[in-house]
């Protein structure tokens, strides 16, 4: 399956966007980057999704990132399910 949007878990709860962006524009230009937070504490959560301008470079990021260790934690970077098309059946 090939997608511009890629999912990435297991992430230290202190990274900042700009880290996160910094980490993942080697692959390509990325056009949105959703970091998911606790809604009644406001934390991160560890998790974000990335969406990236084609899918050549989600391809890449995947296959270089997923297992990588960023700031003592090996990163789960795959791509994104839809969950609103699951829904739907």
């Amino acid at each position: 399956m090939s997608s511009k949007k890629i999912y990435v878990g297991n992430m230290k709860f202190s990274l900042k966007e700009e880290s996160i962006r910094q980490i993942f524009s080697v692959y390509g230009a990325i056009q949105d980057l959703k970091m998911v937070y606790d809604r009644e504490t406001g934390n991160f959560r560890g998790f974000a999704f990335i969406t990236y301008a084609n899918n050549e470079a989600a391809e890449q990021a995947v296959a270089q990132m997923n297992g990588q260790e960023v700031d003592g934690r090996n990163l789960k970077v795959t791509f994104a399910e839809d969950k609103r098309k699951e829904k739907q059946f």
